[in-house]
């Protein structure tokens, strides 16, 4: 037995020799170890095992098992390294006395023979040297308790021996039996005692027990009391609720699956729908069902906004759909809000981002399917790759029992935690139908509420930055205590729920209860403190509430002009540098004088901050902390309060709108400018209640009522029929309702009314008596109706009136003030025009500021094949060296625009501040349409654009014109005489041609990109051949150079012969000798005598003695200024209309108000005609030109009915429910409310540019002519050539009749015209001996003169505001072309609209005074149309 032990000793002194290497600082290091290495946490385990019961830091379970034997306990156990040293050395004693259970021992030993040779001092030394030294330790307690248990019988039986032996030593004398004796009567009375002393302590012991419970009971009870109130509500409720609950849901479930993409509007107007729907078929819902409730609680939103999602209720409902939704989701997201919750949320999950189209995007797929990453597809256009669309619809093959994914052509197992984000850019994608089945698309585009609450937050930052303060700190410590309080309330009831046996007899559980709710009490005290503190920062945080309002009002209206021009894009976050600049401009906040503070020693987070990563963080946390205070003590914080604080407002409001302005107006075209800055004023108006939403939306729209009154007949020669019904509507108006009946007051006070109509400027004359009361805005009213061609100057005045000046007023392009508010990763985006290169403004900005080509700071490229990889390589290096870089007409590598996208965001990363980026591109072409997506939408979105169009006038086309060329131009030519006086005709010549086109179709049908390209080679063309002339002695050649400029260089432009002819009389009138001796250039300005000037002298005669302009100089009469202006104001609300009209996301109007326009018109519309009866009482003899084309304008007509009726009874039909809501039906419905010829009418009908009413009534006439026409099956005494759906098909009919009846060949057949002297039908007697007569014809820009007698009429000058005079009814018949005499003829040219250009028809003969010239109606752009519009 000792021998035995002995043998033992040593292995006891091995295991105390293995602890003497360790101390204190060993299990210190061990114990700090977040996530020990492999093996050691195991090596602690075991030596918890061993220990249980000896060590108190080692809690047990009611087994007598160690209760946590993971690291966490493991720490626990290593709480006090010296002691737990000490009791490892004091183990041994422990064993000695048999109190280490058998359990402990074999527990310890599991672990050993599990780790094998791991569980060594070789093993664990290269890990920890503690857990070496702990594991050698361990070995040899247990080699050694092994020892003790085999010696222990052996011990126990010598123990056993020894007893016996006193025991018989005892009974050696007869007095050890009497002691024996008394011994025993002793141990029987010692056995009652220990009887009434065990009853006695187990009375106590139940006693105390009960004693335990109640008071266990009593503090359960407590710490259940606040909550269990709630708990009672709660379960009272869902008792009430259960029954509501399916409805809910489906609500709720519904919402989530189909209503993400719409606006906050829609949504709502569609969950009442359906909840009506519901409540009709009498499903069960709640008082009022409410889908954001059931799919999210308060603490996740809390939570989602301490994520980054903003707290407004559509932001919230966004993120409840997120994450209630089992398909992918696809977020719209332009202002790059959701993105950012989304990052922040899974970037503990180990988010992966990606985009389409990324080389190592499958790669990233394969890596997040198979560890169960989520991944976020980053800027999406309107397409997903093939490969990846198996990920995208969740197509998933079973294989055993895992799920895989085919991508590509690999399998890739699915992880069920991998999830799938989708974001875009775009504001109005348009995804096909098998993306948007497959995913959950939501609109997470900033809404108008929530970006005035940001609003708010950021000038009251920059305003009150301690009260923004204060509610930053206020917003997050609040959604953390609605985290908390829902934490510690789930904890409770897990606790509970999860509670085994009698609850009292748990005291730890209970403890756990007592102290969630002291944390939850505390937690409620602060939220009662912070709510009443952010009532008092939100009472005067709202103080400043209409400045937000203001600028959300204002984002939104620039969102909405994407539907005026394809570049009017813009980005939130560079709108919101715009109202921080607007705020900081009239700042209150004064700086206070730095002190010089002791410098921050820089190394000193370097050092030691590298290998732990939360102590840098600490650092960091605590430098920020330090820096606050010192940030504030920056500047002093003027508080304002009353009448002070609310002109302060007021000026914020003020201010903000002009920066917007300002930074809007750079952009925009110039012909966009009042109708974006009057769109704004109305705005601003009708927010702030000083107009109503129906007053603006009847000034937009006016639609003509649909049953006006008859016009007396003192009004019909100055108003027409669309007028008079307008006027009708606008009775409706309170305004128009205090003077009497406005039809009423025009049709007695006709000659007042008619004088103010005749006004040259009506919008300041004064009105007739009656409408005397009429406020400005009142007024425009009446011009919008009667005097279309000054709501321009109207418009103007109201802007100016209600915004001031400067909304006006436009300073010239200032490219160094630009520069000051870009940034390195904000792109300028320059709009190219003809005759305007931003380079040398550019350029010469570039050198002031250091920035040349010379020394490689400033880098052209013009963008064409093969320079894709050059300009992103040129980017990459400018951006990193802070250089300047242009990239001209991008609009040419639409492919590629993609690249470019990409790479302006990847040099974010990397960008120095002094790198700018100039891009310039073309807007698109009249082929394509404004709206066309030209250059990507990101891409507009970040860059600030500049559109700076050449002036329009003449005075400052000229001055620019001649500045392309100079002195030593001059000098260069062999004539300079002659060379001066037609360089400053030609020029004259471009400044003409350039500004012809504000006045329409009747100055160029086309937009042409003349340009000073073509002005510079034409002066050089000059140059050539005078110098030639000199050198040969002839000539000037002035045919060859009309020639040249005219059909070769500007004519190269133009696609339209007529406005060839205009541009080549231009030239005819210029450009010819008559320039050497004075010749007039214009009305008023003659060519200077160049034998006198050189070329500073011409440039003075340009500034001194250019007339004020005047249509006359374009050789146009005034009536073409009223009617340029006339389609300005039509343009106006037009565009105003058609952007606020609605769009997709449910913008669109109530299609059931379009019911009563459907009735008016199905009954107003007419029968078809019927073509069997028609060609059934013809005869193959009867089939004459004029008849066939008769058939083809009733197949026509009946083409057209049929389409208008059937798509009015479908929309109808619609309407009632009888049939699914197309987007037809709605663009009908939306046409009809807005009195708009809809586009599938206008497909079967003629080219007109009528509003939807007077196009009907003209319709309705075309219907009759038709009847009329097929009843008789012969020629009309005069036809209407307005009512043709196809005149020209009439006229070649007319020399098909005349080429039979004379042998003649059609191909040399013509139309020759004379008009009669009457318009009036009832006199013409019958069918023209000769050809046909016509009636409709309007003239355009000229006059007529009756002829007196059989003397036919001619051209003559216009009279004022009588744009389309109503030509004679006319005989035109067919003669051959070597009959047709032109002596005294104009040509004119007809048209079916004042559109002109693809709606010609035939070339007309109109007869002219003897002494008249051609040339005068050219330029004029007279024409005849066949409407007047």
């Amino acid at each position: 037995c000792e021998k035995d032990l002995a043998a033992a000793i040593p292995l006891v002194e091995q295991a105390e020799k293995a602890l003497d290497v360790l101390d204190k600082k060993d299990f210190q290091e061990l114990k700090a170890l977040a996530k020990p290495p492999g093996g050691v946490d195991l090596v602690c385990e075991a030596a918890m095992h061993l220990q249980a019961g000896y060590d108190e830091n080692i809690e047990l379970d009611k087994k007598g098992f160690v209760k946590d034997p993971t690291w966490k306990g493991a720490q626990k156990m290593m709480n006090n390294p010296e002691k737990f040293l000490q009791n490892l050395k004091g183990f041994k004693s422990y064993i000695d006395d048999g109190k280490v259970p058998q359990q402990n021992v074999e527990k310890a030993r599991k672990i050993q023979t599990n780790m094998g040779d791991e569980f060594s001092k070789e093993g664990m030394s290269k890990k920890s040297s503690a857990a070496a030294g702990l594991c050698v330790w361990i070995i040899n307690i247990i080699m050694y308790y092994d020892v003790v248990v085999q010696v222990e019988p052996k011990r126990n039986a010598l123990r056993e021996a020894t007893d016996t032996l006193n025991a018989a030593n005892t009974k050696l004398a007869e007095v050890k039996e009497l002691v024996q004796t008394l011994e025993t009567n002793l141990a029987a009375l010692m056995k009652e005692f220990d009887k009434a002393m065990a009853e006695k302590s187990a009375l106590m012991a139940d006693a105390e027990k009960c004693q335990n419970k109640l008071n266990m009971a009593q503090r359960l009870v407590g710490a259940l009391a606040a909550n269990g109130v709630i708990w009672e509500q709660t379960v009272e409720n869902a008792g009430q609720e259960l029954v509501f609950i399916p409805g809910d849901t489906l609500v709720a479930c519904s919402y989530a699956s189909y209503v993400g993409v719409f606006t906050r509007q829609y949504r709502e107007d569609t969950v009442d729908a359906f909840v009506q729907y519901l409540t009709k078929k009498g499903v069960p819902l709640g008082p009022k069902p409410d889908p954001l409730a059931v799919l999210a609680t308060d603490a996740e939103m809390a939570a989602w906004a301490g994520q980054g999602l903003p707290s407004d209720r559509v932001s919230c409902e966004n993120g409840a759909i997120l994450c209630n939704s089992q398909r992918w989701s696809l977020i719209i997201d332009p202002q790059l809000q959701g993105i950012v919750w989304i990052k922040n949320r899974e970037s503990d999950n180990g988010l992966q981002v990606t985009r389409m189209g990324h080389s190592k995007m499958l790669s990233t797929f394969e890596m997040s399917l198979d560890q169960g990453k989520p991944v976020l597809i980053e800027n999406m256009g309107e397409g997903i790759d093939a490969v990846i669309m198996p990920v995208v619809s969740r197509n998933t093959i079973k294989r055993g029992n895992k799920r895989v994914v085919k991508l590509g052509d690999k399998e890739i197992v699915l992880n069920n935690s991998f999830k799938l984000f989708m974001q875009t850019k775009l504001s109005n994608p348009h995804y096909p139908p098998e993306i948007q089945a497959e995913c959950t698309i939501i609109n997470f585009t900033v809404t108008e509420d929530g970006l005035e609450d940001q609003l708010l937050f950021l000038v009251v930052k920059l305003e009150r930055p301690d009260l923004a303060k204060k509610k930053s700190e206020l917003i997050k410590q609040q959604n953390e205590f609605k985290v908390t309080l829902a934490h510690l309330e789930a904890l409770l009831l897990e606790k509970l729920a999860n509670a085994e046996g009698d609850i009292l007899d748990d005291t730890e559980l209970i403890l756990s209860l007592e102290e969630a709710k002291k944390t939850s009490d505390e937690v409620k005290e602060k939220v009662v403190v912070a709510q009443e503190t952010e009532l008092k920062i939100n009472e005067t945080s709202e103080f400043y509430r209409p400045t937000g309002a203001r600028g959300s009002l204002l984002f939104f209206q620039l969102m909405s002009l994407c539907n005026m021009h394809t570049f009017y894009k813009y980005s939130l976050d560079a709108y919101l540098m715009v109202v921080t600049r607007a705020v900081n401009s009239v700042t209150l906040r004064k700086p206070k004088e730095v002190k010089e503070e002791p410098k921050v020693d820089e190394t000193t987070e370097a050092e030691g901050g590298e290998d732990e990563e939360g102590d840098e963080e600490d650092a960091e946390d605590e430098v920020a902390e330090e820096a606050a205070p010192e940030e504030e003590e920056e500047e002093e914080i003027i508080e304002l309060t009353g009448k002070e604080l609310k002109l302060r407002v007021d000026l914020l409001q003020n201010i903000i709108t002009l920066f917007v302005w300002n930074y809007t107006r750079r952009g925009l075209l110039d012909s966009d400018k009042l109708t974006v800055v009057s769109m704004m004023c109305m705005n601003i108006l009708v927010r702030a209640g000083k107009i109503t939403a129906e007053e603006k939306e009847t000034l937009i729209r006016c639609p003509p009522d649909p049953t006006p009154p008859v016009m007396p007949e003192n009004a019909r020669s100055w108003l027409s029929e669309t007028q008079w019904a307008q006027l009708k509507t606008l009775e409706n108006m309170e305004a128009f309702k205090k003077g009497g009946q406005l039809t009423q007051n025009i049709e007695q006070d006709s000659l007042g009314w008619k004088r103010w109509y005749s006004e040259e400027k009506a919008e300041n004359a004064d009105l007739p008596r009656s409408a005397r009361d009429l406020n400005q805005f009142q007024r425009l009213f009446l011009l919008r109706v009667m005097r279309q061609d000054r709501i321009g100057a109207a418009l103007s005045q109201f802007v100016i009136d209600n915004l001031g000046q400067d909304f006006v007023e436009q300073p010239p392009f200032d490219m160094e003030a630009s520069l000051e508010e870009s940034t390195a990763i904000t792109p300028f985006f320059f709009v190219l025009f003809p005759g305007v290169d931003p380079t040398p403004t550019i350029e010469a900005l570039g050198r002031k500021l250091g920035k040349t080509e010379a020394n490689g700071q400033l880098l052209n490229i013009s963008m064409g094949q093969g320079q894709e990889k050059i300009a992103l390589n040129a980017l990459n290096k400018m951006a990193k060296e802070g250089g300047w870089i242009m990239l001209q007409n991008i609009h040419l590598m639409q492919a590629w625009l993609k690249d470019l996208e990409r790479a302006l965001e990847v040099i974010e990363e990397f960008v120095h501040d002094d790198f700018r980026c100039f891009l310039t591109s073309e807007p698109p072409g009249a082929m394509q349409g404004k709206l066309w997506d030209l250059i990507p939408e990101p891409i507009l979105q970040r860059c600030i654009k500049v559109a700076d169009e050449a002036p329009s006038d003449l005075k400052s086309n000229l001055r620019r014109a001649y500045s392309k060329f100079s002195q030593e131009n001059i000098d260069a030519c062999l004539k300079p005489r002659e060379f001066k006086a037609t360089l400053f005709a030609l020029c004259f010549f471009h400044s003409l041609i350039s500004g012809r086109i504000k006045f329409g179709a009747q100055g160029w049908s086309k937009k042409y990109p003349f340009n000073d390209g073509d002005l510079t080679i034409c002066g050089q063309v000059l140059r050539n051949y005078l110098n030639n002339a000199e050198n040969l002695g002839t000539e000037v050649p002035w045919p060859d150079l009309r020639y040249i400029f005219g059909e070769i260089m500007y004519g190269g432009h133009i696609t339209d012969p007529w406005d060839r002819r205009v541009n080549n009389t231009y030239l005819a009138v210029l450009v010819t000798p008559e320039l050497l001796v004075g010749g007039s250039l214009a009305p008023g300005f003659k060519s200077p005598d160049a034998t006198k000037l050189e070329y500073s002298h011409y440039v003075k005669y340009i500034e001194e003695r250019f007339p004020p302009e005047v249509p006359q100089m374009f050789g146009l009469h005034p009536n073409a200024e009223i009617g340029f202006l006339t389609n300005q104001g039509i343009s106006i609300f037009k565009t105003i209309a058609e952007i606020t009209g609605g769009g997709g996301g449910g913008g669109s109007s109530d299609i059931s108000a379009s019911t009563p326009l459907i009735t008016s018109y199905l009954s107003s519309l007419p029968t078809n005609l019927d073509m069997i009866d028609i060609r059934g009482r013809l005869k193959e003899e009867d089939y004459t030109p004029f008849i066939i084309v008769s058939l083809q304008e009733a197949d026509r007509v009946n083409g057209l009915l049929d389409q208008i009726r059937s798509s009015l009874l479908e929309l109808e039909l619609g309407i009632s429910g009888a049939l699914n809501v197309t987007e037809k039906m709605e663009m009908l419905s939306a046409d009809l409310q807005a009195n708009k010829v809809n586009a599938l009418w206008a497909e079967k009908a003629y080219p007109s540019l009528k509003a939807l009413s007077a196009w009907f009534a003209d319709f309705v006439l075309r219907h009759e002519q038709v009847v009329e026409w097929t009843a008789q099956l012969k020629l009309l005494k005069s036809i209407w050539i307005s009512g043709l759906f196809n005149s020209m098909s009439f006229l070649t009919s007319n020399m098909q009749v005349a080429a039979r009846s004379n042998s003649l060949p059609l191909d040399y057949m013509t139309n020759r015209c004379r008009f009669y002297n009457t318009r009036d039908l009832a006199e013409i007697t019958g069918v023209p001996a000769q050809g046909v007569n016509v009636h409709g014809l309007f003239l355009e820009g000229a006059g007529w003169e009756d002829g007196k007698g059989e003397d036919e009429g001619y051209i003559t000058e216009s009279k004022m505001k009588d744009l389309h005079p109503s030509m004679p009814v006319c005989n035109i018949f067919a003669v051959h072309i070597n009959e047709m005499d032109w002596n005294a003829m104009y040509h004119c040219p007809v048209f079916s609209t004042s559109l002109r250009g693809a709606t010609f028809i035939f070339q007309a003969n109109v007869r002219m005074d003897p002494d008249d010239n051609e040339y005068r109606w050219v330029l004029a752009g007279a024409a005849m149309l066949t409407q007047a519009d």
